[in-house]
């Protein structure tokens, strides 16, 4: 069962855009799904790249699998590689990214460890994709809020 973070509310009827949880999977197997490719996709497709499991080293070999043969098939172009980090700062409750805490405090808020902790790795992930200086953001103070770190 695939869970939104609120705001993602505008878009998750339709997935017109790529939901956190994807990415999340995205950067667990490796792979650059451009939004491009993703709108290629059919509603039902979209959906199944949702709803499939991404967790263990057989599930994230077969995500993978299915989301290359998947974009080959649409655009007849290899979808994107990335190097998968072995211990990426997600999942690392020990210690909040420089740039996430920066953010932050651009907005005012001072993030604790104590909240870092108590936050899931799928919204640890969220909060540093938001807080890239690549990214526009706006998302950002919403998922704060969500999150309940203000």
């Amino acid at each position: 069962m695939a869970n939104f973070f609120n705001f993602e509310a505008d878009f998750v009827n339709s997935l017109r855009c790529i939901p956190m949880q994807v990415r999340y999977k995205l950067d667990t197997c490796g792979i650059k799904l451009k939004l491009s490719d993703w709108l290629q996709m059919t509603q039902d497709e979209r959906e199944a790249v949702l709803e499939l499991p991404c967790t263990t080293q057989t599930e994230i070999d077969a995500y993978k699998e299915y989301l290359q043969q998947l974009i080959l098939e649409k655009t007849g172009t290899p979808v994107g590689q990335l190097p998968v980090d072995a211990y990426p700062a997600w999942m690392d409750s020990s210690t909040i990214p420089t740039n996430l805490q920066e953010k932050a405090q651009e907005l005012g808020v001072n993030l604790s460890l104590e909240q870092w902790v108590a936050l899931t790795p799928l919204q640890r992930f969220a909060l540093i994709k938001l807080s890239r200086p690549s990214h526009e953001n706006k998302n950002f103070p919403h998922a704060i809020e969500e999150f309940h770190l203000i």
